[in-house]
C-alpha cells in the first residue's frame, strides 16, 4: 500500500474556490483502479493550508493515476507544498 500525506499552501482568499475546483479530481481519483481513499480538506487553523491524504493499493496504481496530473490552473494556485509518499506493508 502507498500512503500520500501532506499539505498544500494556497492563497487564503482563494482556498474555498481552489477546493471546489478539485471536486472532479477527487471524484476521478476515488474511481481510479487501486484507490482506497483520496481526500483534500481545509485546515482548521491555517486559512492557506489544504490537507492531503491518499491511500493506494500499490505504487503502480498511484503512478497510473498521477499520469493524468492536475490541471495547470490548479498548479498555478499552489504557493508551496509538502507531500510525502510512504510504501507500507509486506512488500515495502
Amino acid at each position: 500500500m502507498v500512503i500520500v500525506a501532506g499539505h498544500l499552501i494556497v492563497d487564503p482568499a482563494g482556498r474555498t474556490q481552489y477546493l471546489a475546483g478539485c471536486t472532479d479530481a477527487v471524484r476521478a481519483a476515488r474511481a481510479a483502479p487501486g484507490c482506497l481513499d483520496f481526500a483534500l480538506g481545509a485546515d482548521l487553523l491555517d486559512p492557506a493550508r489544504v490537507n492531503v491524504f491518499e491511500r493506494w493499493t500499490s505504487p503502480a496504481a498511484l503512478a497510473a493515476f498521477r499520469g493524468q496530473g492536475p490541471s495547470e490552473g490548479q498548479l498555478d494556485e499552489i504557493r508551496r507544498f509538502s507531500i510525502d509518499e510512504f510504501v507500507v506493508g509486506r512488500d515495502a
